[in-house]
């Protein structure tokens, strides 16, 4: 017989992230790093494609029908909202949801982010999970701050 603590089952990630950008510049780059110019967190090249509607696809198109499936457009209300759920970047059995929730504060964006999951989350999964997030949502800073200055 096998049991596992109910502790190994569940993970919970949240970060905040500053943008000196208005809500639309900075929904607009969550879409654009999330899908195709989305990274690894050492830069290399990950192109996604995600389909910004309710029950649209994430997912990471490698040709000839081939690819990974991360996920369903949740909830979706630009430019305040992105909920995805899914395995994301899991083959195990886990269910997650990512939620992005975009807030107008004093010099530009508040992005609030929380991904939960609950199933078989590998440790060096979790040991890896802050280092992706923070270099996404950095990425995404960066790229709706640049949309701001050449507007």
């Amino acid at each position: 017989m096998v049991t596992t603590a109910l502790d190994n089952l569940t993970l919970t990630a949240t970060q905040e992230i500053h943008v000196r950008a208005s809500l639309d510049d900075t929904f607009e780059a969550l879409l654009e790093q999330m899908g195709p110019a989305n990274e690894t967190p050492e830069g290399a090249p990950l192109p996604m494609t995600i389909e910004p509607r309710p029950g649209g696809r994430w997912f990471r198109d490698l040709g000839q029908d081939n690819g990974h499936f991360w996920g369903h457009v949740q909830a979706i209300k630009r430019p305040t909202l992105l909920e995805i759920t899914g395995p994301l970047f899991l083959s195990s059995p886990v269910v997650s949801n990512v939620q992005y929730r975009l807030k107008e504060v004093d010099g530009g964006t508040l992005i609030m982010f929380r991904h939960s999951a609950f199933g078989f989350v590998p440790d060096d999964y979790r040991e890896g999970l802050a280092k992706g997030w923070t270099a996404l949502g950095e990425r995404v800073r960066r790229r709706a701050e640049t949309r701001r200055i050449t507007h």
